[in-house]
């Protein structure tokens, strides 16, 4: 250790050269010097200097010599209060120093490190800005030792590995994905973070040398005279090692740190961070609860806190998919902090996620209105602009987002899809390829711009994207875009120069529209059903088998509670219907389910909860997503109904009201059939006030009702047993892409038709004197060959017999 002795005079020496005007006071100028001088690797920003000296100033105060500033009595109280290491901050002014005066120097872990240290310490500075933090910096001399040696350590490690080649550096991963920097200087990441992404490799044996060394200085730290500086041992060691990106060595010492001090929020908030870097977000979710509840039950030491943990625990959600749940904590952020501009965005982005755009919209104009230059934020409003039709506005706020940050992806991307849908396809082309410019292997970009080609009529270019495409995946659908473009590419030279060339499709009246046998579909149901698989599909309702929503209500009962009218139900808020679909929908990555909660967000749940209450009567809920929901038709319609039952005033029943059944017929078509529905809703068929009961049977009769009841989920079923069915090589005749699904064929004219061309009654111009076109729906082509069969059979019969 450094005597009192040598530690006073280096010190003076530190002062003396500091003290400029030779008053015996360091003013704040001369202060914000020393600050930075000793800390060469850390770029502070005038706001974190202003920050330090204010608090300098504050707890020294009775060491202010007036406007001379602080005496050398003072500095040397910062020093002994552990505000600031002696000799390291000595090392780091490169001041001479007389051995003899500085006898009993600090000890070393061994003596490799300790030769190394004499090396480095007039090299570079061994600590970030958080150490010199007078709130939350290091508190123990013995700590800095740990940190010295730890920063020996990494940089040993780090030297190894790219000896070997083993380091990658990624410049392009951004892993800062918390608040930005100055909303909390000792619990956000350090913006050197945010720069480039290391990957350290683990698997060597430099690695595990280095994880065996930190294992001794851990053991150092737990072996602290006291459980408060194994704490400051353990935290310092952890927030070293995050800095250099090992956060699985770091989350090992916050973990510890959490052990020692369980009510402390840093180590909890900061085992956090590293969860959620590590991708491991229920538990980063469950620490930054734990974060929550202590700076919840510590009064006003950490009030300053909760708007960064609100924030933090927001982004965990989101990581898992719960864009509701996380809107909850990022509203929390911004009320205690209204200047927080960080939750303001992220508030608007998750609205816009499960499509309350004019509510996302409002966030993101106040996120900007504070700070103007946030290209993230300019990014996210013109999308919710774009969504609320107000396309012209969208373009010049997203072009402000591009001028503040020119390679800013997803400004660029999504400026490219706004441009397809006005049908500008030659500058959605421009800025598919500033996209490929920035990220090449965006194979949706790839994509994108051989469509936009294809839409300016480009194909030869086009074809070239496609390809490019193709090198970068091997999805399906390319291909399909691939033999779309041949089939094009077919026609055109079948047309040649024709002067009466005509457009690729007529429109025909529905009523032109007929059908051939019982089983082909008509064409306005499948319109109808066309458009319940999409939701069905976007949902992935499909996978929840509904046994899972009979267990849901047999195993997680909910408590009544009673509506304006006084009627028992059992209502749920949002967020926390949210965390039940996340359990019957487990099976989906995070960013799936979160197009799904956008889908049943906008569908479902602004039509059950019509009063904007926010919340939802859970078994109407499960009643309305079980015709969807995964199983045979006829299980589906049972625990529809069990649904009904499960609500309160049905309780012990096994009959439902008719009022009970209508209305919920009613919010079927009003949800799935919005078109018909909707009106159905305003004045209900039947008689709404009727107090008798139906059992079971008499509901499948009112479901099954084709004009009256959801009698359409017959079609849909058909869908999902089809849509995966492909038809050889048959094409349609209208969109030229490879047929999937049900084929519908001309039986006059041989043409054939896809489900969407079919349900939108268009066909080739070339048969548009017909009066009117029959159909037969195929629902393979092992159909097909089975009536061609049939067909030749019958003919031959017909043919006389020789004699």
């Amino acid at each position: 250790m450094t005597t009192r002795g040598s530690r006073s005079e280096k010190v003076k020496r530190i002062f003396q050269q500091f003290d400029g005007n030779r008053d015996g006071g360091l003013s704040r100028e001369e202060m914000s010097a020393l600050v930075v001088a000793v800390n060469p690797r850390v770029k502070f920003s005038d706001e974190q200097i202003s920050a330090i000296l204010d608090e300098v100033f504050r707890t020294y105060a009775e060491f202010i010599d007036g406007d001379k500033g602080l005496t050398f009595d003072g500095l040397l109280r910062t020093y002994d209060d552990g505000a600031g290491d002696v000799d390291r901050d000595f090392d780091a002014l490169g001041i001479e120093f007389n051995a003899d005066e500085s006898k009993g120097g600090s000890e070393a872990s061994s003596s490799s490190i300790t030769d190394e240290r004499a090396v480095e310490a007039q090299k570079q500075q061994r600590t970030a800005a958080w150490a010199v933090s007078p709130n939350h910096g290091i508190v123990f001399d013995e700590t800095w030792k740990l940190v010295d040696d730890l920063e020996i350590l990494v940089k040993r490690l780090k030297s190894k590995q790219e000896k070997d080649g083993k380091l990658k550096v990624d410049n392009n991963n951004n892993v800062d994905a918390f608040s930005d920097a100055g909303w909390s200087r000792e619990l956000g990441p350090s913006s050197d973070i945010s720069d480039k992404r290391i990957y350290w490799e683990e698997s060597s044996h430099d690695y595990a040398v280095f994880v065996k060394e930190l294992g001794v200085l851990r053991s150092k730290a737990d072996g602290a005279r006291s459980r408060e500086e194994a704490f400051d041992g353990h935290m310092a060691i952890g927030r070293v090692l995050y800095e250099h990106q090992l956060f699985k060595e770091a989350l090992v010492s916050f973990k510890r740190a959490c052990e020692l001090q369980p009510m402390d929020v840093r180590p909890h908030f900061k085992a956090g961070n590293c969860l959620y870097v590590l991708g491991r977000y229920k538990e980063s979710k469950d620490e930054f609860l734990l974060a929550l509840e202590a700076a919840e039950s510590g009064g006003n030491q950490w009030a300053y806190l909760l708007p960064q943990i609100y924030v933090n625990l927001g982004i965990s959600l989101e990581g898992e998919g719960m864009v509701l749940s996380a809107c909850e904590y990022y509203r929390e952020a911004a009320i205690l902090c209204p200047t927080h501009y960080r939750a303001l965005k992220l508030l608007g982005s998750a609205l816009f996620g499960v499509g309350e755009y004019r509510a996302a919209v409002k966030a993101l104009e106040e996120a900007i209105y504070l700070k103007p230059d946030y290209a993230d934020a300019h990014c996210d409003l013109a999308s919710s602009l774009h969504a609320m039709g107000e396309d012209e506005r969208a373009i010049e706020v997203f072009q402000r987002a591009i001028d503040l940050k020119p390679g800013h992806v997803d400004a660029l991307y999504n400026l490219g899809g706004l441009y397809m849908d006005l049908g500008r396809f030659q500058r959605a082309s421009e800025m598919y390829t500033r996209v490929l410019a920035v990220w090449p292997n965006h194979w949706r970009a790839q994509l994108n711009k051989a469509v936009s080609l294809l839409g300016a009529g480009e194909t030869e270019e086009a074809k070239r994207a496609l390809k490019e495409a193709l090198k970068m995946t091997n999805r399906v659908e390319l291909h399909d875009a691939v033999s779309h473009l041949k089939q094009l590419q077919k026609k055109k030279v079948k047309k040649g120069n024709s002067a009466n060339e005509e457009g690729p499709f007529i429109v025909v009246e529905p009523s032109k529209f007929k059908t051939v046998g019982e089983k082909t579909t008509l064409r306005p149901d499948l319109a109808i059903a066309l458009q319940i698989r999409a939701f069905q599909r976007v949902t992935r309702l499909w996978k929840c088998d509904v046994e899972a929503l009979r267990r849901e209500m047999r195993d997680n009962d909910v408590p009544v509670s009673y509506s304006g009218n006084g009627v028992p139900t059992k209502s749920i808020r949002r967020p926390n219907l949210e965390e039940i679909l996340r359990r019957l929908l487990d099976v989906l990555k995070p960013e799936t389910f979160q197009g799904a909660i956008k889908a049943i967000n906008e569908k479902i749940l602004s039509v059950l909860d019509d009063s904007g209450s926010g919340r939802v009567d859970l078994g109407m809920f499960y009643a309305v997503i079980a015709p969807l929901c995964g199983g045979h038709p006829d299980k589906r319609k049972r625990v529809a109904f069990d649904a009904l039952l499960w609500k309160p005033e049905n309780a012990g029943s096994s009959q439902i009201t008719k009022m009970e059944a209508v209305k919920y017929i009613k919010l079927l078509r009003a949800i799935y059939i919005p078109s018909q529905g909707m009106s159905e809703m305003l004045e209900v068929h039947g008689e709404t006030d009727d107090t008798s009961t139906v059992t079971f049977n008499q509901f499948l009769e009112m479901y099954d009702d084709s004009e009256w009841g959801f009698g359409i989920m017959s079609t849909v079923f058909k869908l999902e047993t089809r849509d995966r069915n492909r038809h050889g090589n048959q094409v349609c005749s209208v969109c030229r892409y490879p047929i999937i699904g049900s084929r519908y064929k001309e039986v006059k004219t041989g043409f054939s038709l896809c489900n969407q061309c079919y349900s939108e009654g268009k066909i080739p111009p070339t048969f548009k004197q017909q009066e009117e076109y029959k159909f037969r729906e195929y629902g393979s082509e092992v159909e097909a060959m089975k009536a061609k069969c049939i067909c030749f059979s019958m003919q031959s019969h017909k043919k006389p017999i020789a004699t």
